[in-house]
């Protein structure tokens, strides 16, 4: 009988112990940013989906989704974003991107004492899980959830009603499409780029994806040779229709320039954010143009 309570009374204090250290872990977290920096359009547009974007401070010059990002302070360009004006701001936290943002900044700010979060997700299939991972960072994890749910579900949707179009490509059924960056000199989206992986998914084969870099500058004479049934033009001007027809009419030859299986994108699909859902949904309204 005495055993017995020994042992019960070592049980119980292990298990006070154990709640006491589960308690001290959770008083030890640190409490989530409260004034954010944001170094890149994607991850301006992900924060404030999470509903973050009072807690915004500064953004980039190319941050314009939602509008309430163009009135944050800005702190200069993705590339070349000022050092000085991100400290001057007092950030909790500055979230980054591999994705346009130079490695050197983490590094500095690092040495100031500056929290960063970086965001490595470079593929369809790794950004739920990249946006889960900033959510809890930025103390948001239940929104962070329902994002990527959301997007895993886009994702699942228009793989499942494709399934098996990509591998027929070459021989019957799929189409080959190009996705043009920049029309004068011509950049595409190749391999191991989220437009790439779209594609695909789309039961579209995607004439580049034998690039040796992510977007690789094509010849003419390579797209004329490889004979695309649909050519995609991205958002990367205002007025990208009037960039364009210099580079539509020298493939006035290619039956899909003739036949108008010309289809001009939003941006959605080149950042990873809220708007992949409808990024899909455009891409694939274009892959069934008659």
């Amino acid at each position: 009988m005495l055993h017995t309570l020994c042992t019960m009374k070592v049980w119980i204090l292990c298990l006070l112990l154990i709640i006491g250290w589960n308690e001290a872990a959770r008083c030890s977290a640190p409490p989530p940013p409260k004034r954010i920096v944001s170094l890149a359009p994607a991850m301006t547009e992900i924060i404030f989906s999470l509903g973050l974007g009072e807690r915004v401070v500064g953004v980039t010059t190319v941050c314009d989704r939602p509008d309430e990002a163009r009135r944050k302070e800005k702190i200069g360009g993705m590339a070349n974003p000022s050092l000085e004006a991100i400290i001057a701001l007092k950030p909790d936290m500055v979230v980054m991107t591999t994705e346009g943002n130079p490695k050197i900044i983490a590094e500095r700010l690092a040495r100031f004492g500056i929290k960063t979060h970086i965001f490595t997700s470079k593929r369809l299939t790794e950004l739920p899980s990249g946006i889960r991972k900033m959510g809890q960072a930025l103390g948001a994890r239940t929104a962070a959830d329902h994002l990527a749910e959301n997007i895993e579900k886009a994702i699942r949707g228009v793989s499942m009603a494709h399934q098996g179009k990509s591998s027929r490509t070459s021989t019957a059924g799929g189409r080959k499409a190009l996705f043009v960056i920049w029309p004068n000199p011509l950049i595409v989206a190749g391999p191991g780029t989220i437009l790439d992986d779209a594609m695909k998914i789309s039961g579209l084969h995607n004439i580049a994806s034998d690039g040796k870099v992510a977007y690789p500058r094509f010849s003419l004479e390579a797209v004329i040779e490889r004979q695309p049934d649909l050519i995609l033009i991205g958002k990367g001007h205002e007025d990208m229709k009037t960039l364009a027809e210099g580079f539509l009419h020298s493939l006035r030859m290619l039956e899909a320039v003739r036949k108008g299986r010309i289809c001009f994108m939003d941006d959605a699909l080149y950042r990873p954010g809220p708007r992949i859902p409808a990024g899909l949904e455009e891409l694939d309204r274009c892959g069934k143009m008659p």
